[in-house]
């Protein structure tokens, strides 16, 4: 999916995420959380962007604009926001990991603190 040149779904599920993250090395992992959430439980290899600067960063973002961009946040209600928004910046091959860091950690990885 990550090297298709279509639209890509809104949304993806941990395990897919978990299958391109080790298969892909173009994928970006991009953390929307708070730093206090982001030194709690981390996914190793994320990009942190809080949603509440996201927007004042946009500059920062542009490197990743050609890559497949996976967002993700604690159970995935910011995350989903951010995706829309990137998508209407400018940033087509991005989606929203469903469930969050949260499901991340059920069904993933348990070492990643839930909280």
């Amino acid at each position: 999916m990550s090297n298709s040149s279509g639209p890509i779904p809104i949304e993806i599920d941990v395990q897919e995420t978990r299958q391109l993250l080790s298969s892909d090395s173009q994928v970006v992992l991009i953390d929307v959380r708070e730093p206090p959430e982001y030194e709690i439980a981390k996914i190793e290899g994320s990009v942190l962007f809080p949603m509440s600067g996201i927007v004042d960063q946009l500059e920062q973002l542009q490197p990743y604009q050609d890559k497949h961009i996976i967002v993700h946040c604690h159970h995935g209600g910011r995350s989903m926001r951010v995706t829309q928004w990137m998508r209407q910046n400018g940033f087509p091959r991005v989606q929203n990991m469903a469930g969050g860091i949260d499901a991340w950690s059920t069904e993933i990885d348990h070492s990643v603190p839930r909280y």
